[in-house]
């Protein structure tokens, strides 16, 4: 019930806002903001009630909605989606506060669309169900969509087009997916309930690894992404990269991985370089921009090239590492657009050749970006250093393809090192413009809009123990499942999965996790992976068992 009360309160906003959009744009707001706020108060009871000794999903409701398709209303969490839930809540206020004086045609729209934005979301991280999952997925586009075609810069209409036609070929693809998944599993949509080995499993992976990658999006899939953050107004661009992105990194975690075992190791020798491809590209390009926003959107691009590195790893630490990062990226990036955001409304210019030396006339805007900025390129005590820290050493140990791919990838962290930093020094410092010599520094809004991000990213950068031992079990549960689960191929006949690999890969990972857990979360030991690997495979046969004489 609890969970159920997040996903659909932002829709209790979204009628309030309706019905009571004659009363004025600070009614607007405040309903908006207080339904936002309540969200992510309701949310905190997720965290606090959620159980680290088990791997299985929380917090489960299941109704059923449409018997004659064998679809359900099937929610739940886990270690990883909690924290997604967790972020899409925080970050959803935070917007709000960063559209407070920006928006004013069509003021009730905007926040109506904010809201249900957010239901949409949280629905993909919780759903159970693949028809669910499917129905949330899209109910994000129409909210999105408008965000961008209506609130957004001169291009709008270009990008909000381009964004809709990639969305719809990937999901397009992933709904041919889920249909054979459905036959494939006495007629059930039950995610729950999925085992293999299924029949044609490399075209299934394809499906499904294709509708995420766009969503990424993974080079060379990222075309859509620059035009979207730079034509979306603040708050679409802070949500887009915040949340959004991990929708797609979500997916390859929760469907790619553990249905599609066999698919994924023989499809790794492919996608690995892609993500390092990705990392470097983006790095590259974005160094060249000239503008601040698209400078942050090919950051993007490279710094979720690492997520997709650390996933294919199939390594504990790399895998812990990458949803971590997904978290860090919310934070880190999603404050980058907001003060991007928050110079464009006193300059009306995101062009880096308009600015220098604003540190004279505005610390406090200064010190925060300066803190971001490090946070971005990774520097050790912030957020992001944690993560790649991770990802890098769970690659590197786990040997399933080549170091030298690690190798490059840790050169995408030098890049990102060289590109923010000039950015940096060029808004910063160097000669003040007579144009910029009365730029207000931030307001107070402003600067409690900042805080909370701020306090995040040191924490995690500090402390990371909290945030790693919620997730530790479920990711050694996906890892299993990646490691020891047989898939079938093109002929039809089991594939190795490489089995062998499982024990000295995860001594590496859960190496480096003894250093990060307390004592009392330390990593399973193999055995312990091995007996909930059996446990779910036991459950999910005994299920098929009951329903095939169900229906005799």
């Amino acid at each position: 019930m609890l969970l159920s009360i997040v996903i659909f309160l932002p829709l209790l906003g979204v009628i309030a806002i309706a019905l009571l959009r004659g009363l004025g744009a600070s009614a607007i707001k405040g309903i908006a903001l207080v339904i936002g706020l309540l969200t992510f108060i309701v949310s905190l009871g997720l965290y606090t009630g959620f159980d680290t000794e088990t791997a299985m999903f929380q917090n489960v409701t299941q109704q059923t909605w449409i018997p004659g398709l064998g679809t359900s209303y099937h929610i739940g969490i886990d270690g990883i989606s909690l924290w997604l839930v967790l972020l899409t809540t925080f970050l959803t206020p935070v917007c709000i506060l960063a559209a407070w004086n920006s928006v004013e045609k069509g003021l009730s729209g905007f926040m109506m669309s904010l809201l249900a934005l957010e239901t949409g979301m949280l629905g993909v991280f919780c759903a159970l169900d693949l028809f669910l999952f499917f129905v949330f997925w899209e109910s994000m586009l129409i909210p999105m969509y408008f965000l961008i075609g209506i609130w957004g810069g001169e291009r709008r209409i270009y990008a909000t087009v381009k964004f809709v036609l990639y969305t719809m070929a990937g999901s397009a693809l992933m709904l041919v997916g889920i249909l054979a998944l459905y036959f494939q599993n006495n007629n059930s949509f039950d995610l729950t309930t999925l085992s293999g080995p299924f029949e044609h499993s490399h075209l299934l992976f394809l499906a499904f690894f294709i509708a995420f990658a766009i969503k990424v999006p993974l080079f060379p899939f990222h075309t859509w992404l620059p035009d979207a953050h730079v034509e979306a107004p603040t708050a679409g661009s802070v949500i887009l990269a915040g949340v959004l992105l991990k929708m797609g990194t979500y997916g390859i975690i929760r469907f790619c991985l553990p249905l599609f075992p066999g698919a994924a190791a023989e499809f790794t020798p492919l996608i690995v370089p892609l993500a390092v491809i990705g990392i470097i590209y983006g790095a590259l390009v974005a160094m060249v921009q000239p503008d601040l926003k698209k400078l942050v959107a090919y950051s993007s691009v490279s710094h979720l090239g690492f997520v997709v590195l650390g996933l294919f790893s199939k390594n504990p630490a790399a895998i812990q590492g990458s949803v971590l990062q997904m978290i860090n990226h919310g934070l880190s990036t999603g404050a980058l657009f907001l003060l991007v955001g928050m110079i464009y409304e006193r300059r009306h210019s995101r062009m880096i050749v308009d600015f220098g030396g604003l540190a004279k006339g505005m610390p406090i805007f200064a010190t925060i970006f300066m803190i971001v900025t490090l946070s971005s390129i990774g520097l050790p005590g912030l957020n992001g250093f944690v993560g790649e820290y991770m990802i890098l050493f769970g690659s590197f140990v786990q040997g399933a393809f080549s170091k030298i791919y690690v190798v490059l990838a840790t050169a995408g962290v030098i890049l990102a090192a060289v590109y923010m930093l000039w950015m940096f020094q060029r808004v910063m410092f160097g000669t003040l413009d007579k144009t910029n010599e009365a730029l207000p520094d931030l307001n107070a809004r402003e600067i409690v809009v900042m805080l909370p991000i701020l306090l995040f990213i040191v924490w995690i950068g500090v402390y990371p123990k909290p945030f790693l031992s919620k997730m530790e079990k479920s990711v050694g549960l996906v890892v299993t499942q990646v490691q020891t689960e047989p898939a079938v191929g093109r002929a039809g006949e089991h594939e190795n999965s490489g089995q062998q690999s499982v024990v000295s890969s995860q001594q590496d990972g859960n190496t480096l996790l003894k250093n990060l857990l307390p004592e009392s979360r330390q990593p399973m030991a193999d055995s312990q992976y091995a007996e909930l690997a059996l446990h779910g495979t036991q459950r999910v046969q005994k299920e098929k068992i009951e329903k095939e004489a169900e229906t005799k």
